[in-house]
């Protein structure tokens, strides 16, 4: 991905006409195994994430707008795999780019904005989910509004494809610079430090924080409710014996003014009915309304969880990458060593594969669409 193109062949203070021999020290072993590894991960990148993208044709369920931007993530992932991690892999095992400078060009700006646009996609879900629970009323309005979802998510490619694309096509021409041999195949604004800084900035600093703080106050309405849920049940418990006297006295009035029977002739009272005619209104109301608001805090504390999963697996595969690209390009290659480095990068492959992974262990609804699509998958066969 854009660290490998960033770092590999620039070779830390190594220049692009060495690169070749830079990579061609490594043993044909290690060449060998690390091919076998980026194979493995593109496979399992594009087979996880096809399993996601498939569930949304066969089952409609998943249909809504929350579901849309968990999709759209998935199509970031599986566009890493089959495309930049892709042909990645020959360039990585030659050491030279024989593609020509058209395809160069393109798959810088692919990789780039596919990488850039998974961050976006995580801001997306964690928004969207900050809505649902603070501000549920306008979540339900907009689950119907699907040409806004769209228009979300095509946002997040344009604004993705914004930070890299220009300077990608355009960075020779404003500078008058052309210093790559034809072999090679990099963006030519890596090693401009202050450039590299504020598009770090942009595709991960900003989205970090903004995901932390859509969290933060998920977790404090959660909290926030659940407290005042707690504090409701306290208070009917300490008052229980009071409403119980009030509620029988108010009940034998009603039987003798309107008596209603059941079929064995005992006196039936419906709670709700009482509650209408008590005056501890705010305690019977919650025992009335109780399911429904207890279901409602239930999903959202599910969902809460599920999404700091997907952001804390983002987080800690994103934060070291961007942190040693942003030392690195300030100190002009001399603070952060190419291995570690290149560490960092695996984990950015790794969140690729795990997302699918949290898909259905955190969500009950690809659960079975997943299942929905294996059986459709063995009736065809």
């Amino acid at each position: 991905m854009k660290t490998l193109k960033l770092y590999e062949q620039t070779g830390g203070n190594t220049s692009a006409a060495d690169e070749y021999a830079v990579i061609k020290k490594q043993s044909e072993g290690i060449s060998i195994l690390l091919t076998v590894l980026l194979s493995l991960m593109v496979v399992l990148i594009v087979l996880g994430n096809s399993v996601v993208i498939l569930s949304f044709i066969v089952d409609k369920r998943l249909r809504n707008r929350s579901n849309f931007f968990l999709l759209n993530l998935s199509i970031c992932d599986f566009l890493v795999g089959a495309v930049s991690i892709s042909m990645y892999i020959p360039y990585k095992f030659t050491g030279k780019w024989m593609l020509g400078k058209f395809l160069c060009k393109l798959w810088i700006i692919f990789d780039f904005t596919t990488t850039t646009a998974s961050a976006y996609s995580v801001v997306l879900i964690s928004y969207d989910r900050f809505i649902s629970v603070n501000k549920a009323v306008l979540h339900r309005s907009l689950q119907k509004r699907h040409s806004q979802t769209a228009l979300n998510m095509t946002l997040v490619w344009i604004v993705s494809f914004i930070i890299y694309g220009p300077a990608i096509l355009l960075w020779e021409i404003i500078t008058g610079t052309n210093n790559l041999p034809e072999d090679s195949c990099r963006a030519a604004f890596l090693e401009t430090w202050y450039f590299i800084l504020g598009a770090s900035t942009l595709d991960f600093i900003i989205p970090l924080l903004s995901i932390s703080f859509f969290n933060l106050r998920i977790y404090l309405e959660i909290i926030k409710r659940s407290t005042k849920r707690q504090n409701h049940s306290i208070s009917g418990n300490s008052k229980e014996t009071i409403k119980e006297n009030m509620s029988s006295s108010i009940a034998n009035n009603i039987v003798l003014s309107s008596p209603q029977t059941n079929k064995k002739g005992d006196i039936s009272l419906d709670p709700c009915t009482v509650h209408k005619i008590t005056s501890d209104a705010p305690q019977n109301s919650e025992k009335c309304n109780g399911p429904n608001n207890s279901n409602k805090l239930s999903q959202d504390k599910k969902a809460a969880k599920s999404l700091a999963i997907l952001v804390s697996v983002f987080i800690l595969c994103w934060t070291p990458y961007s942190f040693l690209v942003c030392i690195r390009a300030a100190c002009h290659g001399y603070c952060a060593d190419i291995f570690y480095i290149e560490i960092t990068v695996w984990f950015i492959y790794t969140n690729s594969v795990i997302n699918p992974i949290l898909y259905p262990v955190c969500h009950k609804s690809f659960r079975k669409a997943f299942k929905l699509l294996l059986e459709r998958i063995m009736k065809f066969f």
